[in-house]
């Protein structure tokens, strides 16, 4: 199988060292063949401490695999044969997809797509109008003990599901974008999309998100400030519970996302479409919204 020349864009996450070490370096036990990080360019964002003071150590870690750093966004694009956009701002994503949309070399984005509806509409639009295709999602999706517990047959209908995850906020990430996403990607790797409104619940320390499905399953996605910083989940069958917890198989969350995005940039087809991420990024506004109001929101 011929290697995919895997541009990045953005060395400011902690993502963008651990899929370069999974995809580059020969040592690594879980390493995933078939793409190949060689270009990057380490955008950033100077109102975000979270992100400037995190380019240059970063910058550094990528630079040890044989990655070239260029300097502009451009220049990855043109020289590559798909792009990893890992700028950790969400509120970046719009302008850098604006940019790199005309070379028309498969995306995938690091959550969150963007952080509202406004700026997932016009990326989605981009997508359409350039023929490109983009794929965005937390790693979560694809943990093992979690494809697992959906692969079971036994139990009978999938009737809900409770998911749990640490929640820390950022102000400049607004609400649940930041680290609720996770939780809620979770919920939604479960249920599918079809959520018709939510309500958020939100202390100090926690925050409950609860929100029903059209044809009357009820989530939850909870977050917690404070104590267990585990992610999991319960999911309700007619016949029974199956719990879930992510950090349970010894394989790599990060390995398994990267194994799908090595085949959506191959065949172009995103195994998560982009308007179930359309509707989990109206979800997460939603419930920002909720939390605030402490009322409920209809998608």
């Amino acid at each position: 199988m011929e290697t995919i020349n895997i541009g990045m864009i953005g060395l400011d996450t902690s993502h963008a060292a651990a899929f370069t070490k999974l995809l580059n370096d020969p040592a690594n036990p879980f390493r995933v063949k078939g793409g190949r990080v060689v270009m990057a360019c380490p955008a950033g964002s100077a109102d975000f401490a979270l992100s400037r003071s995190r380019i240059e150590g970063i910058t550094k870690e990528v630079e040890q695999y044989d990655v070239q750093i260029a300097d502009t966004l451009e220049e990855v694009a043109e020289r590559c044969d798909a792009i990893l956009l890992e700028s950790v701002d969400g509120r970046d994503h719009l302008e850098q997809v604006s940019r790199l949309i005309s070379f028309k070399k498969p995306i995938f984005i690091d959550k969150p797509l963007c952080l509202c509806s406004v700026d997932a509409a016009q990326i989605a639009a981009l997508s359409e109008r350039f023929q490109t295709p983009i794929m965005s999602c937390s790693a979560l999706r694809f943990a093992e003990s979690l494809q697992r517990a959906l692969a079971i047959k036994d139990k009978g209908r999938m009737i809900g599901a409770d998911c749990f995850g640490p929640m820390e906020m950022v102000d400049v990430e607004t609400g649940y974008f930041w680290y609720g996403i996770h939780t809620i990607e979770m919920l939604y790797t479960i249920l599918g999309r079809g959520a018709l409104d939510v309500m958020a619940i939100f202390h100090q320390d926690s925050d409950l998100i609860v929100s029903k499905w059209g044809d009357g399953r009820i989530g939850t996605a909870r977050g917690n400030r404070s104590g267990n910083d585990h992610f999991g989940a319960v999911i309700h069958f007619e016949k029974g519970n199956e719990y879930v917890s992510i950090h349970s198989s010894a394989k790599p969350f990060y390995a398994s996302l990267l194994e799908e995005i090595l085949r959506f940039l191959r065949n172009g087809k995103p195994i998560v479409p982009i308007g179930e991420t359309l509707e989990i990024i109206r979800f997460i506004e939603a419930a920002n919204e909720s939390r605030e109001t402490g009322s409920r929101v209809y998608l």
